[in-house]
């Protein structure tokens, strides 16, 4: 179980890696997005190739993200009903959810992922439009995405069982996410610095 629990905290620290990186990528986005919209407007050009970059990368913003979302609790659940539980149940049920959904689901997207994004590799598949760039790196990040949301999926387990076990804590895994309340507590102390 220790072998496992490491191997779990690297793909944790893997992803997270990932997800500090994608937003970044967040920015990026958001100034060619500006960039372009000033230049369409001002000089009245507009290139493909610029708005195909910010669809790449909103591309990238989404399939990475997953990951790291997942990794931090975050996904979309039905946390009125199963707050309910025990911990413990809430853990089993997660553990149906990974066994039973999560990774039959991302283990067949890769399948057909792979010879899809393979096939656009080899033929240097590119974009249609008039100036646009290669496709193959976005169709790229689909198998690279759904295989970090299966080694997500596979920590998660790992530390689901772990904590029945007595192994993990629930901190672990539970929901990183700030409260309503500690945003505002934090908005409050950033402007009593101002």
């Amino acid at each position: 179980m220790s072998f496992l629990i490491s191997l779990s905290r690297l793909i944790d620290a893997l992803n997270r890696k990932i997800g500090d990186a994608v937003s970044w990528a967040l920015l990026a986005a958001v100034l060619i997005c500006t960039g372009n919209a000033l230049v369409r407007y001002v000089f009245n050009y507009s290139s493909n190739a610029w708005l195909e970059i910010q669809w790449y990368l909103f591309a990238a913003i989404f399939l990475l993200a997953a990951s790291y979302t997942l990794r931090r609790n975050e996904h979309v659940r039905i946390d009125v009903i199963v707050g309910r539980f025990s911990k413990r149940t809430q853990v089993w049920l997660d553990l149906i959810g990974f066994v039973v959904f999560l990774l039959p689901v991302t283990l067949l997207i890769l399948y057909y992922a792979i010879p899809y994004a393979i096939e656009s590799i080899h033929n240097q598949e590119m974009s249609s439009n008039a100036g646009g760039l290669i496709i193959w790196p976005a169709k790229l990040l689909i198998p690279v995405a759904f295989f970090m949301l299966t080694l997500q999926g596979i920590s998660e387990l790992i530390k689901r069982v772990g904590f029945l076990a007595g192994r993990v804590p629930a901190s672990e895994f539970e929901k990183q996410a700030a409260t309503p309340e500690e945003e505002i507590e934090a908005i409050k102390a950033a402007n009593k610095l101002n």
